[in-house]
């Protein structure tokens, strides 16, 4: 495919809000992962919770989608100028020619759940000031997004788990390769909630510590929150950057309802999708970043597929050791955390690896590395076997 210019770009996480402090975060390998306080979950957990975003205000004409999910995208688009990078590309394209496409998972459903402690004790309905089509709705953070920028062109939510923001940039692509559009905003924002917490627990997955991923004695996940954005356009925008979309590779495993193929066979087949729309080769990559939640058995079949197609040659990190696994928004934040490796010429650490699983044979990331990166690979694999993988790289002058 032709590469696709990562205009503008920018994340807000449990690492930090914008590009300046995730970037300190990173090269000091340090994670954002606290014990859980969230709102009145009793669980022995830890999570990476975003400081402070119930205080973020919308604006008065934006009221109407008021929720944990929308302050967060709110907060996360006020970052590192791409609020206005939006704007720009309105301005040079027209509002009808710029998408908005974003993942999330359960969007604004803590809203919902508050709601439902307010049910009328005589008929159960919900207070009148709930609005569901502002927050627990899928498609009530591309349609904030969409109306505080004054955009009018194409706009859709994913909602396919943990690939769900990094499906979007093949979205996208597809789109602007067809001429519909001539820029897009992407990414994903995804925010704690009861369903998850709970939700996760239920299932055995999440660990009574910071998450280890690929560590011989992981036990589990650490949920967290994030906003993540990129602006996608055929030719950089003003005051872009250098980062490339290279190629995406899409796959599904139809194995389980939430457990991965133990082989890795679609993580396999989405990783070299992305190589051969790319056009590089296993031996052109020079970091991958790793779904890697710190589960035992998606640990394992993602070590499985990047052994296959890589060997033990590639330097390899799960970053969710540091942010924890943000659901929904964790494609378009880990594309972030590439888009940064290759600008900063930076390999992140695998946060929480003391003793890797000597059953997993990739070249598993230690500690932070400096060195220039030309090209990077970042896999999300979602319940169900839905997979994607995206290949960065930079313009070459």
């Amino acid at each position: 495919m032709k590469p696709i210019s990562l205009s503008h770009y920018t994340a807000t996480s449990c690492i930090g809000t914008g590009l300046s402090a995730m970037r300190a975060a990173l090269a000091g390998g340090r994670g954002g992962l606290t014990p859980c306080a969230f709102e009145t979950v009793d669980l022995d957990t830890w999570i990476g919770e975003v400081p402070d975003v119930d205080a973020v205000a919308l604006p008065a004409d934006l009221r109407h989608f008021d929720c944990r999910n929308n302050r967060l995208a709110w907060l996360g688009l006020q970052q590192d100028g791409f609020f206005d990078a939006i704007r720009l590309a309105a301005q040079t394209h027209g509002e009808q020619r710029v998408g908005v496409f974003l993942g999330t998972s359960t969007s604004g459903i803590l809203d919902t759940e508050l709601a439902y402690r307010e049910r009328d004790a005589h008929n159960g309905k919900l207070p009148l000031s709930y609005n569901y089509r502002g927050s627990h709705n899928v498609f009530s953070v591309a349609e904030f997004v969409r109306t505080a920028a004054g955009l009018h062109g194409p706009a859709f939510v994913v909602s396919s788990a943990c690939s769900s923001s990094a499906k979007v940039f093949a979205a996208a692509a597809r789109m602007l390769q067809l001429g519909l559009i001539d820029a897009a905003v992407v990414g994903g924002v995804d925010s704690l909630c009861l369903t998850t917490l709970y939700g996760f627990n239920s299932l055995e997955l999440t660990a009574p510590e910071a998450c280890r991923p690929f560590d011989v004695a992981r036990k589990g996940i650490s949920i967290g929150e994030a906003a993540a954005f990129a602006l996608l356009s055929r030719a950089p925008l003003a005051g872009g950057g250098p980062v490339r979309l290279l190629g995406y590779g899409e796959s599904s495993d139809a194995h389980h309802m939430s457990s991965p193929h133990p082989e890795g066979r679609g993580a396999r087949q989405a990783m070299a999708g992305a190589l051969e729309r790319a056009g590089l080769s296993a031996d052109q990559i020079d970091y991958i970043n790793l779904h890697g939640t710190g589960t035992p058995s998606n640990d394992a079949a993602e070590g499985k597929a990047v052994e296959a197609l890589f060997g033990d040659r590639v330097a390899a990190s799960s970053t969710k050791g540091a942010t924890g696994h943000t659901l929904g928004a964790a494609g378009g934040l880990e594309a972030v955390i590439c888009a940064l490796a290759l600008t900063d010429g930076l390999v992140p650490a695998n946060v929480g690896l003391d003793t890797p699983d000597p059953g997993i044979h990739i070249r598993l990331q230690h500690q932070v590395e400096h060195r220039s990166v030309h090209h990077v690979l970042s896999n999300s694999f979602g319940f169900g076997g839905t997979n994607a993988s995206l290949v960065f790289g930079q313009e070459v002058a």
